[in-house]
């Protein structure tokens, strides 16, 4: 175990951000670049997060006089997961977590604090017996999203909760205009990094590392790009001299991976023109090309030039409840009203793609949700108001649903062909 002498302060400014998440704010706003503690924070706000649950649950079952200010609360969320962490002494996160009630200006919860945190402790095993009747505590996701899954997924829907509650795998993307995958996995071998092949481009690590260990990343060799996305470009069946369009491109992985696997005309859109910079400095880093525009997928008329093309992927906007496990914070943000919400939008995005589309041409429907509303119900209903379209068999021969595991995240394909 470890006992950071500075862990009051880290304590502070974990509960402050999970607070402000708590309170709507995003925590992809939280972040910056590396500063002093930062992982130690990391792990602090992202544990806290995705034990959001039952961390409200633990105040609700030890609080006997309602709950305490939302400062105070977010505090004992992160000590109550920095005590089951295990990375801490339990006297140190007690101590260390009445020290912060100070650093937040929060001077007289301090015996509220050292009080809470002692009788959980005290109190560990009939806690755990009186909190786990809640779905949301055992599952660690919202009662609304439990029962999607629950209903579209009989067989799985529990694995796929446990996966959006895990940490992540690590996985790249190998530039095969710089180095073939095999090359580049003897080279992460020479420098301890241990990677297994998976998929035509695809590496997955044995553990995440920092980018700047990985060999070669600087100049282009590889990307850091989830498995299950890796997959949209090999569903495109891409051709060389095919005129492409990735509608929905910031930040720019996949519009990388097209012009990494065939000599095409890509044109990378997206309605955020201040994301496209990323994209920018992707294609750069990997030493690609590609006409990059700022405009909205639906509404063509601003930006389109009047050429059709031969393939459009639309990676459309969508509740990302499919790589909710990199976004903790995103499970609680959500709410029920955004899947039809989001719907609306894709669908909308369909039929302004579709006019773009050549004839015996081929658009990719590609969401990184798992909720069918937003996948089979957006597909199934664009199809029956459009004539000219009809469902393709993907290239790989795999299931259009993705749901979150151990080696990829949740992502839904669709490819949709325009018959003549």
């Amino acid at each position: 175990m470890t006992e950071p002498v500075a862990l009051a302060q880290t304590l502070r400014d974990a509960s402050r951000i999970v607070a402000r998440v708590a309170a709507g704010r995003s925590l992809a706003d939280e972040f910056g670049e590396a500063a002093p503690g930062r992982a130690a924070r990391l792990d602090l706000t992202y544990g806290t997060l995705r034990r959001y649950g039952r961390n409200q649950a633990l105040v609700r079952a030890l609080a006997r006089r309602g709950r305490p200010a939302p400062e105070v609360e977010a505090l004992l969320w992160c000590a109550f997961y920095a005590l089951e962490s295990g990375r801490y002494a339990a006297y140190t996160v007690v101590d260390q977590a009445v020290r912060a009630c100070g650093l937040i200006e929060q001077w007289s919860a301090k015996g509220f604090v050292n009080g809470m945190l002692r009788s959980f402790l005290r109190e560990q095993g009939s806690l755990e017996a009186r909190i786990q009747a809640d779905p949301e505590v055992r599952y660690q996701h919202p009662r609304w999203w439990i029962d999607l899954l629950r209903e579209a997924y009989p067989e799985q829907w529990e694995a796929a909760l446990a996966a959006g509650n895990s940490h992540p795998p690590m996985a790249l993307r190998v530039n095969r205009r710089r180095i073939d995958p095999a090359g580049y996995g003897t080279k992460l071998a020479a420098t301890g990094i241990g990677a297994a092949r998976v998929g035509d481009d695809g590496l997955l690590l044995e553990q995440p590392v920092p980018v700047q260990r990985l060999p070669g990343f600087a100049d282009g060799e590889a990307s850091v790009q989830d498995l299950g996305a890796q997959r949209a470009v090999t569903c495109l069946a891409l051709a060389d001299g095919q005129r492409v369009l990735d509608a929905c491109a910031a930040p720019g992985g996949k519009s990388a991976h097209i012009v990494e696997r065939a000599d095409v005309a890509l044109t990378a859109l997206d309605v955020d023109a201040a994301r496209l910079e990323r994209l920018r400095a992707n294609l750069a880093r990997l030493k690609l090309d590609a006409r990059i525009l700022a405009g909205d997928a639906g509404s063509p008329e601003h930006w389109w030039d009047g050429v059709r093309f031969d393939r459009v992927l639309a990676d459309v906007p969508c509740t990302s409840s499919g790589v909710a496990r990199r976004h903790p914070d995103l499970k609680w943000l959500r709410r029920a009203s955004d899947v039809p919400a989001f719907a609306a939008r894709q669908g909308a995005l369909l039929d302004a793609l579709w006019q773009l589309l050549s004839a015996d041409g081929k658009l990719l429907y590609v969401t990184c949700s798992v909720f069918p509303g937003e996948n089979e119900a957006v597909v199934t209903d664009f199809l029956a108001r459009t004539p000219d379209a009809r469902r393709a068999a993907l290239p790989d021969d795999g299931p259009a649903q993705l749901l979150p595991g151990p080696q990829h995240d949740g992502f839904f394909f669709a490819l949709i062909e325009k018959r003549t």
